[in-house]
């Protein structure tokens, strides 16, 4: 366990190094590109220009996912900390430094502490100062861990009434239904008796809506799909992108949108030393983002050992903002 606190005070921030595994892009690549149909992980969008590009499709017009949540945080976070309660620690599965974690610590009532879970050391050390500054009273914990596996939280010094998770942006509709339900499990675990998670979801709505916010007007999703090309050419690659153009369709029967990659041409691509051919109008599927029915949302959480008990959506039901909760007495 390491401490890291640039204010002086080593117990007010805590950085717990799990030393996660960092993903093979060429590999993964390699891998997904032999499937069918042909796919890449959706986790290496975000370089630094794609997390600008990411940054850049939540101002669209088109785009109403982030707009959408944070109206839904603005009208009723005070009645969603009111659910959680006094006293609790906040889990977040991200930097913790986002407007809409920050409107939540900023609503809570006398939380223990806050636990940020990512990936990257940099990032947990500089957000937790962060967080550290805005919030003084507040216990900070930093675990640089992969959040889709297993891991223990730490503990804040002050006592807890109870661990709550959050999980906005509808990330969630990444997963698979399989890989949602096992997420959802480990968090149920992660949080334990009496615990909870506040987490956003995607409503499924009319396609054109949904189509429009994935496919907009003036190319920034094309030009941020298009950039894990761009990435992979910089591990030695050598796709050609004009020879690609994005395309992401909503799949009824699956009530997903899937983003893909279209080749323009037949064509053949070197990634090191592996060669993958590609037919004309054959797609590489990118990511999968999944639309939910409230009611089978629910369903999903309840096989998880959650059960819902509270859900806060906008005036056209596009988006839901739900409390889960797990049954037992809290600590």
């Amino acid at each position: 366990m390491i401490a890291f606190d640039p204010l002086g005070n080593r117990e007010r921030v805590r950085v717990v190094d799990l030393h996660p595994k960092l993903g093979d892009l060429q590999a993964e690549a390699i891998a997904g590109l032999r499937r069918l149909p042909k796919s890449l992980p959706c986790k290496y969008f975000y370089d630094s220009l794609g997390a600008r590009l990411f940054e850049a499709i939540t101002e669209l017009p088109e785009y109403y996912p982030t707009r959408t949540e944070l109206g839904i945080l603005d009208a009723s976070v005070d009645e969603m900390a009111e659910a959680i309660g006094a006293h609790a620690t906040l889990v977040e599965f991200g930097s913790g430094v986002g407007l809409k974690t920050q409107k939540l610590l900023d609503a809570l009532i006398d939380p223990s502490g806050c636990v940020l879970i990512d990936i990257s050391r940099a990032a947990l050390e500089a957000s937790s100062a962060q967080l550290a500054d805005r919030y003084q009273d507040m216990q900070i914990l930093g675990v640089c861990a992969d959040y889709t596996q297993p891991l223990k939280l730490p503990r804040p010094h002050r006592p807890s009434s109870r661990t709550v998770a959050f999980f906005p942006g509808s990330t969630i509709g990444n997963f698979t239904h399989g890989e949602a339900h096992d997420f959802l499990a480990r968090v149920a675990e992660l949080v334990g008796p009496g615990g909870g998670l506040l987490i956003g979801i995607d409503r499924q709505k009319d396609p054109k809506v949904i189509e429009a916010a994935y496919n907009d007007s003036i190319g920034v999703t094309a030009a941020f799909n298009l950039n894990i090309l761009s990435r992979l050419n910089r591990v030695g690659a050598d796709f050609d992108l004009a020879a690609f153009r994005h395309h992401a369709p909503y799949v009824e029967s699956e009530a997903r949108i899937e983003m893909r990659l279209l080749s323009e041409i037949n064509q053949t691509v070197h990634i090191g030393n592996a060669v993958v051919t590609f037919r004309e109008g054959e797609f590489i599927v990118t990511e999968h983002s999944h639309k939910y029915d409230l009611g089978k949302f629910e369903a999903l959480a309840q096989a998880a050992g959650f059960r819902l008990t509270g859900h806060w959506s906008d005036d056209h039901d596009w988006f839901s903002v739900c409390f889960l909760e797990v049954e037992g007495e809290r600590p």
